[in-house]
């Protein structure tokens, strides 16, 4: 098939049309390939593009070089990449390619110019296509048949994939939460193969780990996805708890569906204490902004709930005017995805922080003059102007204080 989709189009920016000028001249065959096929085909602007050649990565440099082009990042020119900047525009091409010698955690590669052989170790067949520079679809393994029925296998055998580098076991799952349209529609092969590679898992790096959890913690079929990792024993070897709280873990992410909450956020539902969260940090190296997270809605969950009565919002907002600690409000915002709170979360939102109106410089005015007094008058102060709703002004507080 020929592709010729309004977003296919837009991509022959002039640096495209440069590259696409300079490997022609050569005769170096030059198509995009990977992710950005698959999301052309499902009509999505692709957000990065990766493109391969048979060109190897000598006779790159050489052909950018005489052209005048300039070259960035030489770090991927080992596995075979160059990025070339024309026009504002960063290209990033790959020479095809074949594993030699696969560990489970990465490859040595040696190039090819056979563009089978290179589909053929890719991870999922619908990654595993290529797309020319005239819009024609390069498709070795039925990836567009899959993404068309919306089906997420591997290439070839799954346990070989798996076995080459066993991330692409939460790659699976991500892709599956990204494209399949209803959860278990797996084939009992490929879950069996995950099943009996799992324990690969406990000896890939906790930050790659991360990233894809995040990733499938965003997508659809989070609750379906999540118990299959219990199911498969992959939790054990990515951080999560033995005895995940897979009821609440259920209940939140039903609650949440259309709160875009962070990842941490949804993870915590698994977790039954601060225990949990630690043991996640130090498996998966999380930032420590996402830790926080994780402690203080564990800690916050079940007690720091809507008020019954005219204000529900209050005990949130009492507990952000007490608060010490910086990033409060997100957190707070955060907890209210947890617990469901729609309404209540849209009003915390639009809610805007009050100052304190009175100073000390005020209280000095008045006749207060030791600093003990002051500190002492100014924390009466703030719990009438609490009890208030935050609404009495620096002239009631100050009248307040004559009575006091």
């Amino acid at each position: 098939m020929r592709l010729q989709a309004p977003q296919f189009q837009a991509l022959f920016t002039p640096g495209l049309r440069s590259v696409a000028e300079l490997f022609e001249k050569k005769n170096y065959e030059l198509r995009i390939a990977g992710g950005a096929v698959r999301d052309l085909l499902s009509g999505v602007t692709p957000q990065d593009i990766d493109f391969a050649t048979t060109a190897t990565p000598a006779e790159m440099k050489e052909m950018f070089t005489a052209a005048g082009v300039r070259l960035i990042n030489n770090k991927g020119e080992k596995h075979g990449t160059i990025t070339a900047r024309l026009h504002e525009q960063n290209f990033e091409i790959t020479t095809l390619r074949i594993d030699v010698v696969t560990d489970g955690r990465h490859a040595e590669v040696e190039f090819t110019t056979d563009w089978h052989k290179d589909a053929e170790r890719r991870d999922l067949t619908v990654n595993s296509m290529f797309l020319g520079l005239d819009g024609t679809l390069y498709d070795f393994f039925n990836g567009y048949e899959d993404l068309k029925s919306k089906k997420i296998r591997f290439v070839g055998k799954a346990a070989e994939r798996i076995q080459e580098d066993y991330l692409r076991i939460l790659r699976y799952f991500r892709f599956y939460g990204r494209i399949a349209e209803k959860p278990g529609d797996h084939e009992p092969t490929t879950l069996q193969a995950i099943k009996e590679n799992a324990k690969g898992l406990a000896g890939i790096s906790g930050e790659r780990i991360w990233v894809e959890l995040k990733k499938i913690l965003l997508g659809n079929h989070v609750n379906h996805l999540v118990q299959l990792m219990y199911e498969l024993d992959i939790a054990q070897y990515i951080g999560l708890p033995l005895d995940g709280n897979l009821e609440e873990f259920a209940r939140v992410t039903k609650n949440i569906q259309n709160l875009s909450p962070k990842p941490m956020t949804i993870l915590t539902s698994l977790f039954k204490g601060k225990d949990d969260v630690t043991n996640l940090d130090l498996r998966l190296k999380i930032s420590k902004e996402e830790k926080n997270l994780g402690l203080f809605l564990v800690k916050h969950r079940q007690e720091l709930t809507k008020a019954t009565g005219p204000e529900p919002l209050r005990p949130y907002q009492d507990f952000l005017m007490d608060s010490r600690e910086a990033n409060t409000n997100s957190k707070i915002l955060e907890l209210l995805k947890y617990q469901g709170e729609e309404q209540l979360l849209k009003e915390m939102q639009e809610w805007t922080v009050p100052s304190f109106p009175v100073s000390g410089h005020d209280l000095r005015k008045m006749g207060v003059s030791s600093g003990k007094e002051i500190g002492t008058a100014l924390q009466q102060l703030r719990d009438e102007w609490k009890k208030s709703g935050y609404h009495m002004d620096k002239e009631e507080l100050l009248s307040c204080l004559k009575k006091l």
